[in-house]
């Protein structure tokens, strides 16, 4: 077997296997967000049973069965944490759980029963989120004393290829679907995700291949450093982040449903499906990092820019005004009103803008907080709040489901109880935000108080 670089070379510029990490990450993320952005619709639409004869769900099962999945992709980590930290190291746990990726994708794309949709997203619920706090802690892998500084950056890089990935699929998914049905549709995101794999493999001889901490991380993660390291980042994440990806996750649920009643007719030209409007959000990522990073970040405390945990607490803050929006565009199609579906274009700038003050900055928080041979637990632990935030949505909708009325969670009602949660939960992070203390770790480092 050949012997790969374990520690980072001490180089005041991008480490060489960066641009396989980031060239990967754009695949991927077109394979997971072209299948997520129809599968609502799908299920809706489009599922039959055994004999062919459609067979498809109520909305409120559908996002139901939608953010259960989702929330099962951000439980898998857990897993793929433990295989890469504990016992096979981050590379060799990301291929492997990559082609169990590729065959959920193939079952989904081959059987629209529900037995193909359960063994499919099963499958990529176990692949997708078996890889998820690998890669992200294998690019913070790369970088060590002298180029660490250059991290933020690349964590921007690394959420703009997400976003170019989804941005595209998108776009074409939906398109697919309505012309040439769900096996062409999910087919294509199977064979980005094929691509991406190769392009992880290519990338080998490029990458620092920080070995498994065997019976080491073990010990690290139940000593006193570990637990409490883990029990921050598991108060932050599962306490106040969760809300917001109960919130956010509703863009391709709650929202798609929204904008199927609305006119997608644009000025005549051409008309927009409601699952394409997805398509705003990558968009206005790739507009607000770079507007965050470059302009609203360093106009405070002299360029440096908030602490991270401060950008959370406004992003938390933040959040809860774009269900409100929705509550009003709900009110009004309930008023008989005609509205064009650009509209659902101002909540997703809320809603965008708060991910970026939340996301990005999540990731390098709590990698830099992380000691150095727990970076995956780390990462799998802050995945865990994005499950627990769709398992809440998902419950909200599996009640709804089995209700004979929705009482006061119907029509606005759901909107604004989602944004009433979200705005309780922000309150309830200030104070902690103000008095929160920032750690670094980076590879080939000892503790660095920052």
């Amino acid at each position: 077997m050949a012997k790969y670089r374990e520690t980072p070379e001490e180089i005041d510029r991008l480490p060489p296997g960066i641009p396989y990490i980031i060239g990967n990450e754009a695949a991927e993320r077109f394979s997971f967000y072209g299948m997520r952005a129809i599968l609502v619709t799908f299920m809706v639409h489009h599922l039959r049973d055994a004999d062919g004869v459609l067979d498809t769900m109520p909305e409120h099962e559908a996002k139901a069965w939608f953010h259960l999945f989702m929330g099962t992709s951000y439980l898998t980590p857990v897993l793929g944490a433990i295989l890469a930290d504990r016992f096979f190291g981050k590379y060799r746990t990301i291929v492997w759980l990559s082609l169990v990726y590729c065959l959920g994708h193939l079952a989904l794309a081959i059987d629209d029963t529900r037995m193909g949709l359960l063994v499919g997203l099963g499958l990529i619920a176990l692949g997708a989120g078996g890889i998820k706090p690998c890669v992200s802690a294998h690019v913070g892998d790369q970088f060590g004393r002298a180029n660490q500084h250059r991290l933020g950056k690349v964590f921007g890089w690394f959420y703009a290829a997400i976003n170019v990935g989804a941005a595209l699929s998108i776009l074409s998914t939906p398109l697919l679907l309505s012309h040439y049905g769900p096996r062409v549709a999910f087919g294509l995101p199977g064979l980005l995700m094929a691509i991406a794999t190769a392009l992880f493999f290519a990338g080998r001889n490029r990458f620092v291949h920080v070995p498994a901490g065997g019976p080491r991380f073990t010990r690290e993660v139940f000593s006193k450093e570990g637990l409490r390291t883990l029990g921050t980042v598991a108060f932050i994440s599962w306490i106040f982040i969760a809300m917001f990806w109960a919130l956010f996750d509703q863009m391709s649920s709650a929202w798609v449903l929204q904008g199927e009643r609305m006119d997608g007719d644009v000025f005549g030209l051409f008309t927009i499906q409601s699952a394409q409007m997805q398509f705003a959000n990558p968009a206005l990522i790739l507009i607000l990092v770079p507007l965050f990073g470059r302009v609203i970040y360093p106009a405070f405390r002299s360029g440096e820019g908030p602490p991270l945990i401060r950008r959370l607490a406004v992003g938390l803050l933040l959040a809860p005004v774009a269900f409100v929006v929705s509550a009003l565009f709900e009110q009004l199609l309930d008023g008989g009103a005609s509205l064009s579906i650009l509209w659902l274009i101002l909540p997703y700038v809320i809603i965008t803008s708060a991910e970026v003050l939340i996301s990005p900055t999540a990731l390098e928080l709590f990698y830099k907080h992380a000691p150095n041979r727990m970076k995956s637990a780390v990462m799998a632990v802050y995945f865990i709040g994005v499950a627990l935030g769709n398992y809440f949505a998902a419950g909200v909708n599996h009640l709804l489901a089995r209700a004979e009325g929705a009482g006061f969670v119907s029509g606005p009602g759901y909107f604004l109880f989602f944004a009433g949660c979200m705005a309780f939960v922000g309150l309830l992070f200030l104070p902690y935000a103000l008095r929160f203390e920032e750690k670094v770790h980076v590879q080939g480092e000892d503790e660095v108080n920052g």
